[in-house]
C-alpha cells in the first residue's frame, strides 16, 4: 500500500509544481482560451493544462517500473499491455495538444479516437465477455470489439464534452479514477490500479490551480488524454476479471458527462445539426439557467458524482444479478436528476420526433414529384410544350401563381400568367421571389424571368425547398426554350 500512496501523493506533488510552469508557458506561446459565445470566462485563461496532467501521471507511472517491490514486479510483467495504453494515451494526448494550438476538425479528433481504440483492439486490450451473474458468462465474440469502441470513444467524448466550467471535468475525472482505483486494488490489478492514482493525483495537485475562479484550463489535450485513459483503463479491468462492475462503476462516475453526451446528441439529431456542433443546454448550462454561479454548479456536479459512486461501489458486495439491480436504480436516479434541471422533456421530444418524420416524408414526396417533372421535362420540344411544363410544375409543387415576364430590347414586355385554381384565400402565407431564367432565351434578345408564389403550407423551408426544385428544373431544360 505504500508504493499507491507514494504514487498518488507524488503526482499531487508534481502536478502543483508542473502547472504554475505550463501557464507560464501557455502565456509566451499565446495557447490561451479567449472569451466568446461557447465560454463563460471573460479574460483569457491558459488552456493547455493537460500538459501538466499527462506529465505528472506519466512520471509516476514510468517510475514504478524501477520500484523493487511486488507492486514493481507485477507492474513490469504486464509491460506489452502498460506500452500499448501509454503509446495510445500518448497519440490522443497529442492530437488534442494539436487542436489546442492550432484548432483541428472535429471529424479528424473522432477519426484519432477511434483509431486508438482499434489499436488498443487489436493489441488483446478489448472486452471478450462479461459476468452477469455466479457461474454466467457472456461471450461477446465479435461484438466484443464494437462494444469495446463505443465504449472508448463514447467515454473519451463525454469527459470532453463536460469540459465546460472551471474544475468540472477535472474533478469528475477524478472522482472516476478514484473509483476505478478502488476496483482494481480490489480485484488485484496493480497496474490499473497505479494508472488511476496517479491520474487522481495528477488531477488533485491540477484542481488547485483549475477550480473556479480558473488559472489554467486543460484544454483537450487534457479532457481527451482523460476520457481515453479512464475508458481503457477500465476495458484492462473487465478483460482481466470479467465482472461487468468493471463497466458499470466508471459509468456510474461518469454518469453526469455520459447522460449530458448522449441527449445532447438526441438534441442534436431532433433539431438536425451535426452532433458535433456546439451547445448551451448541456448539464452545467442549465444549472447555471437555474440561478447557481459556477462554483455551485460546479460543487453540485461534485456531489452527485460522489453519492453515485459511493453507491456504486455496494456493487462489489454481490457481483451477481443484484449488482444490476443496483445499477439500474442508480441510472434511474440519474435520470430523474436530468429531469428535474430540464434536460429531459420527455413531451417535447416526441413533438420533435414527430415534426422529424412528417419532415422526411415531405422531402420524400418533394423529392418525388421532382423526379417525376424530369421525365416529363425531357419529353419537351419547343416554347409551348415547355410553358405546358412549366405550368405542370407549380401546380405539382403547389404555387399560388406564376408569371413569365419577357422584356425586349425596344422596351415591350410581355407576361404570361398562370394561377391556381384551388388557391387558399389567406394570401399572406405566400413565399414571392423573382428567378432570372437561365439561358439566352430564342435569340430575339429578350430578358425573361419567373415571378413565383409559393403557399408555405405552414414550414418556410418546404416552401424554399420546393423553389430550389423549380430552380434546378428551369437550369437542367432551358435549352427547350432556346431553341424554341
Amino acid at each position: 500500500m505504500t508504493t499507491y500512496f507514494v504514487v498518488y501523493f507524488g503526482a499531487v506533488l508534481l502536478a502543483l509544481v508542473l502547472t504554475p510552469l505550463v501557464i507560464a508557458l501557455a502565456g509566451r506561446i499565446d495557447a490561451v482560451d479567449r472569451p466568446g459565445v461557447r465560454t463563460v470566462h471573460e479574460r483569457p485563461i491558459p488552456r493547455i493544462g493537460g500538459v501538466a496532467i499527462f506529465a505528472a501521471a506519466l512520471t509516476l507511472i514510468v517510475a514504478v517500473l524501477f520500484v523493487d517491490n511486488d507492486i514493481g514486479a507485477r507492474f513490469r510483467a504486464a509491460q506489452l499491455k502498460l506500452m500499448t495504453l501509454l503509446c495510445s494515451a500518448t497519440f490522443i494526448f497529442l492530437i488534442g495538444l494539436v487542436d489546442d494550438l492550432h484548432g483541428l476538425r472535429a471529424r479528424c479528433k473522432f477519426s484519432a479516437e477511434l483509431l486508438a481504440a482499434i489499436g488498443l483492439c487489436v493489441a488483446g486490450v478489448r472486452i471478450t465477455h462479461l459476468g452477469l451473474a455466479d457461474g454466467f458468462m457472456w461471450y461477446l465474440g465479435l461484438w466484443g470489439w464494437l462494444l469495446t469502441l463505443l465504449w472508448i470513444v463514447g467515454i473519451t467524448n463525454a469527459v470532453n464534452l463536460s469540459d465546460g466550467l472551471d474544475g468540472l471535468a477535472a474533478g469528475v475525472s477524478a472522482v472516476a479514477c478514484g473509483v476505478i482505483a478502488v476496483f482494481a486494488i480490489h480485484k488485484g490489478e496493480v497496474m490499473m490500479a497505479v494508472f488511476m492514482l496517479a491520474l487522481a493525483g495528477s488531477l488533485s495537485g491540477f484542481l488547485v490551480f483549475n477550480f473556479n475562479p480558473a488559472k489554467i484550463f486543460m484544454g483537450d489535450c487534457g479532457s481527451l488524454f482523460l476520457g481515453f485513459t479512464i475508458a481503457a483503463a477500465s476495458v484492462m479491468c473487465v478483460s482481466k476479471t470479467a465482472a461487468l462492475v468493471g463497466l458499470a462503476l466508471p459509468a456510474l462516475a461518469l454518469g453526469v458527462p455520459i447522460f449530458d453526451t448522449l441527449l445532447s446528441m438526441l438534441r442534436r439529431f431532433l433539431e438536425r445539426r451535426s452532433l458535433f456542433a456546439p451547445d448551451r443546454r448541456h448539464f452545467h448550462h442549465l444549472l447555471l439557467n437555474l440561478g447557481l454561479g459556477q462554483r455551485h454548479a460546479v460543487l453540485a456536479i461534485y456531489f452527485v458524482t460522489l453519492v453515485i459512486a459511493a453507491l456504486g461501489l455496494f456493487m462489489m458486495v454481490r457481483e451477481d444479478l443484484g449488482a444490476l439491480v443496483v445499477f439500474a436504480c442508480l441510472l434511474l436516479l440519474l435520470l430523474l436528476l436530468f429531469r428535474c434541471v430540464g434536460a429531459v422533456r420527455l413531451r417535447e421530444v416526441m413533438d420533435r420526433l414527430r415534426a422529424k418524420y412528417t419532415l422526411a416524408q415531405c422531402c420524400k414526396a418533394e423529392k418525388h414529384v421532382f423526379e417525376d417533372l424530369q421525365l416529363e421535362f425531357r419529353r419537351v420540344h419547343g416554347s409551348g410544350q415547355w410553358w405546358h411544363a412549366v405550368c405542370e410544375a407549380a401546380r405539382r409543387m403547389d404555387f399560388a401563381y406564376l408569371a413569365l415576364k419577357t422584356t425586349y430590347p425596344d422596351g415591350r414586355i410581355e407576361t404570361e400568367l398562370w394561377r391556381s385554381s384551388g388557391a387558399p384565400a389567406d394570401m399572406t402565407r405566400l413565399v414571392r421571389m423573382t428567378i432570372p431564367l437561365p439561358g439566352p432565351g430564342p435569340g430575339d434578345g429578350a430578358l425573361r424571368e419567373f415571378e413565383i408564389a409559393i403557399w408555405t403550407n405552414g414550414s418556410l423551408e418546404a416552401a424554399s425547398r420546393r423553389a430550389t426544385f423549380f430552380g434546378r428544373l428551369l437550369d437542367e431544360n432551358a435549352v427547350a426554350l432556346e431553341h424554341g
